[in-house]
């Protein structure tokens, strides 16, 4: 039986149940398309998280006292910002720090009410006019302060999101005001959100000034900046010499990983659980292909012993069926292939994403689905081959 008829066979035995077929072969194209889909995916949000990686994080650079300078009263100067500034690179630069209030609390009225708590113990941050930038905030209402605020220590302040709602604050008309202890402070912004430095939003913030004349802020506590891309570690390298010229090791510096390896680390996290994921379903895939084949071998006894009576050796018989699973096999690869591309490029559009999708998968997942309706057909092909020609006919009758 040369390899022409033996395709012939082997098709002229898939269109004699043209049903049974393309529910089989539909098992194989989901098992594939599944693969082919997650691995784009993931290849495709691996892109989107490394994207924001680059965005975020790889450009945040952030200094502080270290902690055997902390016991200084003034490591990082009071014009870190306009220093930092200065740096080519840097986007934005603002500075934070924790306000000392002793055991005060926050209200919002002016006398206390014993029936419902209206006095809360929240956390107070001073902070300067770049520090919104620095931060990514945006502000839900009012505005943040200026330079003049801090300059003039204005009795001005900035409420997080979570402390307005714990205040009851929310919106800036009608000139809200604060107490912090006895002190007294109108809420000139309200923050929404931050995408760096979360506890903000929990925070009474205060300009620097202020918390420098009302409690004794001795110095800023941290230095925040957001750097250009790529810029992040020559900033670090010459932010500390830009403060402190004479003794930049009394400054901590905190400064992104090296991209390239979070990047990898990434893809191959997201990339092996959809692989995983794709694999259970090409095997459900497989086990179609296999039940089908035993079946059909089981239907189709009466035209093995004819074939063998006629001639046909084991391996013949053998070769027929293997010939007509990986044909299943090789169509369900095709249109998997093709259906989970096309899945690829409906999520990435319905999110905004560019598709990525390795070339590679479209050459590679017909083969594997070939070899899947190959192994597949192994046992079915070796239970045909084995049948005698006298117990078939009998069988089949």
């Amino acid at each position: 039986m040369n390899p022409r008829d033996l395709l012939d066979e082997a098709l002229a035995g898939l269109l004699a149940r043209p049903g049974r077929a393309v529910l089989t072969i539909l098992g194989t194209v989901l098992g594939i398309g599944s693969l082919v889909a997650t691995l784009g995916v993931s290849r495709t949000a691996g892109n989107q998280i490394v994207g924001r990686f680059d965005e975020l994080a790889a450009t945040e650079v952030t200094l502080e006292p270290t902690e055997s300078s902390a016991a200084l009263d003034q490591v990082i100067p009071w014009d870190a910002e306009q220093r930092v500034a200065r740096l080519n690179g840097v986007v934005a630069v603002g500075t934070l720090s924790e306000v000392d209030v002793g055991e005060s609390l926050v209200s919002a009225v002016p006398v206390i009410d014993p029936t419902a708590q209206t006095e809360f113990a929240m956390p107070v941050r001073a902070a300067s006019p770049g520090a919104l930038a620095a931060v990514r905030g945006t502000l839900r209402a009012g505005r943040w302060f200026d330079a003049g605020h801090s300059d003039r220590a204005d009795a001005v302040v900035v409420l997080g999101r979570a402390a307005a709602e714990r205040l009851g604050i929310p919106d800036v008309h009608e000139q809200r005001a604060v107490f912090v202890g006895d002190r007294i402070y109108v809420v000139i912004g309200i923050l929404d959100s931050v995408g760096r430095r979360p506890e903000l939003l929990e925070a009474v913030v205060l300009p620097e000034g202020t918390a420098r004349a009302h409690w004794d802020l001795s110095a800023p506590g941290r230095v925040q900046i957001e750097t250009d891309i790529g810029a992040a570690a020559l900033i670090a390298e010459q932010a500390p010499l830009a403060l402190v010229p004479n003794q930049p090791a009394l400054l901590a510096v905190s400064k992104p990983p090296e991209p390239r390896r979070v990047r990898e680390g990434a893809q191959q996290d997201i990339s092996g659980l959809f692989a995983v994921l794709g694999g259970v379903s090409l095997l459900v895939g497989a086990i179609g292909i296999a039940n089908v084949t035993l079946v059909s071998v089981l239907e189709r006894v009466g035209e093995i012993g004819l074939r063998r009576a006629l001639g046909a050796r084991r391996r013949h018989i053998a070769l027929q069926f293997l010939a007509e699973s990986t044909t299943m096999g090789i169509l369900g690869g095709i249109l998997g292939t093709s259906a989970g591309a096309l899945v690829v490029v409906g999520v990435a559009a319905t999110r905004g994403w560019t598709p990525v999708l390795d070339p590679a998968f479209a050459l590679l997942a017909p083969i594997a689905g070939g070899v899947v309706g190959l192994l597949a057909g192994g046992y079915p092909a070796l239970r045909a081959a084995a049948l005698e020609p006298v117990d078939a006919l009998r069988a089949g009758t």
